[in-house]
């Protein structure tokens, strides 16, 4: 099959086909000017919805300003702390060894019992030293008879020396032999007191009162007087006592309160730091800083009556050094740091928050005393202080507490706990679990809060 070129012999026009391919071309480009039009349409409506949906969203803001959570300054108690980490070590722990050498032939204990000062622990059989304070009680009788004969003869001699009848030489001859015989007598009873002494020893009680342990030698075993091993250990366990380390920079606010008070409350908690185990006080201060550390070891004291504390147990160790009394708190969500240093967003009347910086003071919990910057019943941003900024308007919310506290009232316990310290410096402060620190609101920071809040 041909075509009408080929039947007619003629070639096409070049022309003609460069003006086809041009047509061509420019509706291409046309169609596709026209598609990108409609797409950037497309992408314009698309952003204009989504910019319209926003502001929809947001609408009940737009004009009040973004929500806050608000606290205002109060007073409170703030407990100055330092945390630090202890070990539990007994005030008493006694090996108990033999005096004497026998053989063991009772045990009077089991093993972790709690025993009393003086209770039966063994017995070393005690035969050997029965027969030894007979034989020299049987020897005092005789000796003692040899010393009244010879204070019976001296007598005789002294009469006999008044008439002439014997030597003054034979009359002191005699006194010298009465002495020796009453030395014989004495050295007799040192040795029946040494054998009742023994036997005594053959005896064992508890020197201390606490808990034994594991005994390292059964019955039926021969002991040796003062064996390297001993019989068994003896740890007093009530009460007891636990050691910590102090810097040395924080010692001599330490020394000086305890001296002042003598007597600085301890609490010591688990290894998590969240369980109470017991109170106690501070007992001793050590006379010597450790060189490698620059630490100094003090002690305290606790009664330890439910066991709770266990020997060598590590534990949390807070030592309240003092407490600053209604001191201008904020909680410590409100603190904001920048390049200046510390500051907080302060509400004025108008809901307008201003950048305030602060000097701050001793952190207790959740608390944080504010030394200058602050006055009592401002208002701070505790909540939603992200993207504010000097002068921006702000909603207060509802929900927003009236206090500086978050836990209300301390109870009266707690109170008078906590008024055992007197004021210092501060130094050495520390940190300690909101849930383990109570906080005493004063009246007029409360009544001030709850008025602004609302």
């Amino acid at each position: 099959m041909s075509t009408n070129w080929e039947s007619s012999g003629q070639q096409p026009d070049p022309s003609t086909i460069s003006d086809d391919r041009r047509r061509t071309r420019r509706r291409w480009i046309a169609i596709i000017a026209v598609a990108v039009l409609i797409l950037a349409a497309l992408v314009s409506w698309h952003l204009v919805s989504m910019r319209s949906a926003a502001q929809k969203q947001g609408g009940r803001f737009a004009g009040a300003g973004q929500p806050v959570g608000i606290a205002t300054v109060a007073r409170h108690d703030v407990r100055v702390i330092l945390n630090q980490i202890g070990t539990v070590t007994p005030l008493a722990t006694v090996t108990v060894q033999s005096q004497i050498s026998g053989t063991l032939m009772t045990v009077g204990f089991k093993e972790g019992q709690l025993v009393k000062k003086g209770d039966f622990l063994m017995q070393i059989d005690p035969r050997p030293y029965q027969i030894a304070l007979s034989q020299y009680e049987a020897q005092l009788v005789h000796d003692e008879a040899v010393h009244q004969q010879a204070e019976t003869d001296l007598e005789r001699y002294h009469q006999l020396l008044e008439r002439d009848s014997i030597a003054k030489q034979t009359v002191d001859d005699q006194v010298w032999l009465v002495q020796q015989a009453a030395g014989t007598v004495s050295v007799d009873r040192a040795q029946i007191n040494a054998q009742k002494l023994n036997l005594a020893y053959c005896h064992i009680v508890s020197p201390v009162d606490g808990r034994v342990g594991i005994r390292m030698v059964d019955p039926g075993n021969y002991v040796q007087a003062n064996g390297g091993t001993g019989l068994v250990v003896v740890t007093e366990l009530q009460p007891i006592s636990v050691l910590f380390t102090v810097p040395e920079d924080a010692v001599p606010t330490v020394l000086a309160e305890f001296k002042a008070s003598g007597m600085l409350p301890v609490t010591a908690f688990d290894r998590a730091n969240t369980t109470q185990l017991a109170t106690g006080s501070l007992a001793a201060v050590d006379t010597q800083v450790d060189s490698t550390t620059g630490t100094v070891k003090m002690r305290a004291n606790f009664d330890n009556k439910d066991g709770a504390l266990y020997p060598q147990q590590f534990v949390n160790v807070q030592l309240l050094v003092k407490v600053i009394h209604d001191a201008l708190t904020v909680p410590k969500a409100a603190i904001q740091y920048g390049s200046s240093g510390p500051f907080v967003y302060a509400l004025d009347a108008d809901n307008t928050v201003s950048v305030r910086q602060v000097t701050l003071g001793t952190q207790d919990g959740e608390l944080v005393a504010i030394t200058a910057g602050a006055a009592l019943g401002d208002r701070v941003v505790t909540d939603g202080a992200d993207q504010l900024k000097g002068g921006a308007k702000v909603t207060v919310r509802s929900d927003s507490p009236a206090g500086a506290s978050a836990g209300g009232a301390a109870p009266d316990a707690a109170r008078k706990a906590r008024g055992q310290g007197k004021p210092h410096d501060g130094q050495g402060a520390g940190q300690a679990g909101a849930g383990q620190h109570r906080h005493r609101d004063q009246a007029q920071g409360a009544d001030a809060a709850k008025g602004q809040t609302q």
